[in-house]
């Protein structure tokens, strides 16, 4: 990668370059790494790429313009985002407290990341320059708070954070085209309506978009927003997506349809940009990024997911379809890792948000037809016009395998074992190859539960079906002598889940899966989720059923405790 630069972060650095104001400057809530596994590196480089000059200032000193001035001012928009993580999540644990650590500061020490961290750099940036270029929010913050959203913090209905921020325009989803459509239309003095993936506000709605219940009715009656965000969880999305609109007071938010998904030549584009694969020098000086060493000598080979679990914002974020880099990119940033200096011979992981979605679609989408189901995977089964690709990732493994340098190549990012299992043709061959040569110690599976009607909730697989995994995986291990630990995820007190059944699945475990859980997590409201709207409106907004949620903080500890004290006699 000799002769690439990091996008500047100091004036000197623009200098160099021969830029005395950039046309962008991004504003992160995280340490600037240069990677396709950051958003605000990603962006960055897509604009360059078009021919903009980027800076970026990382985690600036909110008490004063020294950092958010140290750029000047950009000559097109500022781009703010929280950085790779909701920065209400990323400050705070499911039980309130103050989170110590941050995998995404210098130091590790979370004390960079200012709470509301989009809003708080917005209203930074028109504090000390007045009558400002455009503000631009993005990243999944921006994406979760669109709308309407429930605020698990302080416990209540929050209005969409493009008016909290006073910015001038959201960007939802990955936002490759939607910033480069903002950049163009800037640069050319356009106006920045009508910008698919993007949300505005206006004193005038749009006749032809569907309305979503005003913010006040949300606000003050909880199945007026479990309507709300059913019509507007359908609809948020590529590619049948529709124009929406919501009122606050005598504005509205318009939320205009959703940016077609990249393609896969596109996709390939974005990972094949000059990233450095690494923190910039600035950020190293703050001490280790601890990030940076699981994300630097892994490859990501798909976007999206189809699996759509309830608690999980992938879906809201990335999109409910999988988009597959090639396998020749993929190679090509293979080779280029391995004859990178100091590379361990190692690459950490090969996947995305579930390994074993690349390659896969959907025969309906194949023929260009409509999904109404759009229920691939999940309680109910894996759906028959779901194209699996465990085929096509063994391929990939074993290409993998096989360039100079490469002695090893690693799984970590998880599989769906319902997907294995599904796939008859292809499925055993790819657990017995991840077996013997992609995972080493331990693999990880996410059965979160066992409770059916809290699996039905989730959107995850029925018990039966973890269970018969686990009978076809050490049956396997076993034929060919390999003592690999097998390991599982459960998430506490989600909506619809009692003491009763986390001491009932610590049985499950440990009778039935023959396992011990690695770790249990309490149910995190994030916002614009289906399990976060059950756990605010007590009703499922898909179904209408009545869902009962544990809300004390001494209930859901005991609901994570009991594992422990279960695993103990």
């Amino acid at each position: 990668m000799s002769g690439n630069t990091f996008l500047s972060m100091s004036r000197q650095e623009l200098q160099a370059k021969g830029i005395t104001r950039p046309d962008v400057i991004l504003v992160s809530g995280d340490a600037y790494i240069d990677s396709s596994y950051s958003g605000v590196a990603i962006i960055g480089r897509v604009l360059e790429s078009a021919g903009y000059s980027v800076g970026i200032i990382a985690q600036p000193d909110i008490s004063g313009p020294q950092d958010i001035t140290c750029l000047g001012e950009p000559l097109l928009f500022w781009g703010v985002t929280s950085g790779c993580v909701d920065s209400e999540i990323a400050n705070y644990t499911a039980l309130g407290k103050p989170r110590r650590s941050c995998d995404f500061t210098p130091g590790t020490r979370n004390s960079k990341r200012p709470d509301r961290a989009s809003i708080t750099y917005s209203n930074l940036i028109r504090r000390y320059f007045k009558k400002t270029v455009p503000i631009v929010l993005g990243g999944i913050e921006a994406s979760l708070r669109r709308v309407a959203h429930y605020d698990h913090r302080t416990d209540r209905i929050r209005r969409s954070i493009l008016l909290d921020s006073k910015a001038d325009i959201l960007v939802y989803g990955m936002g490759e085209k939607s910033v480069l459509e903002i950049a163009a239309r800037l640069d050319q003095n356009v106006g920045l309506d009508d910008i698919p993936g993007t949300c505005v506000m206006s004193r005038q709605a749009p006749d032809n978009y569907l309305r979503l219940p005003d913010f006040e009715k949300t606000e003050k009656d909880p199945l007026i927003f479990a309507r709300m965000f059913r019509l507007f969880y359908l609809n948020s999305l590529a590619p049948t997506g529709q124009g929406m609109v919501q009122k606050y007071d005598s504005r509205y938010l318009v939320h205009h349809p959703p940016a077609p998904y990249l393609t896969r030549t596109e996709l390939d584009r974005v990972h094949e940009l000059p990233f450095m694969n690494d923190a910039h020098p600035r950020c190293k000086l703050g001490g280790e990024i601890k990030a940076l060493e699981t994300i630097k000598d892994s490859i990501t080979t798909h976007r999206g997911c189809y699996g759509e679990c309830s608690f999980c914002s992938i879906a809201v974020h990335q999109g409910r379809s999988v988009i597959s880099r090639s396998m020749d990119s993929i190679v090509r940033e293979a080779g280029r890792l391995a004859r990178t200096d100091g590379f361990s011979g190692t690459i950490k992981d090969v996947g995305g948000p579930t390994a074993n979605m690349y390659g896969s679609g959907c025969k309906r989408m194949f023929r260009g037809e409509p999904c109404r189901d759009k229920r691939c995977t999940g309680y109910h089964g894996v759906c028959p016009e779901l194209v699996p690709g465990h085929n096509k990732q063994k391929r990939l493994l074993t290409k993998l395998r096989s360039l100079p340098g490469v002695k090893k190549v690693n799984i970590a990012s998880g599989i769906r074992y319902d997907l294995v299992l599904a796939d008859k043709k292809h499925g055993p061959d790819y657990l017995e190859q991840i077996i013997r040569n992609h995972v080493s110690g331990q693999m990880k599976i996410a059965p979160e539960h066992s409770a059916e009607h809290v699996l039905e909730l989730m959107n995850k697989p029925r018990a039966s079906m973890s269970l018969e995994f686990a009978k076809l995986y050490r049956g396997l291990a076993r034929r060919f002598n390999k003592n690999i630990y097998l390991s599982c995820y459960v998430i506490a007190a989600h909506p619809g889940c009692s003491l009763k059944d986390m001491i009932d699945f610590e049985a499950f475990a440990r009778k039935s899966l023959k396992m011990m859980h690695e770790q249990v997590q309490i149910f995190t409201p994030a916002p614009s989720t289906r399990s976060t709207v059950m756990y605010h409106a007590e009703v499922d907004p898909f179904t209408g059923k009545k869902v009962w949620s544990e809300k004390s903080v001494t209930g859901k500890k005991m609901q994570k405790d009991a594992n422990k004290k279960q695993g103990k006699r």
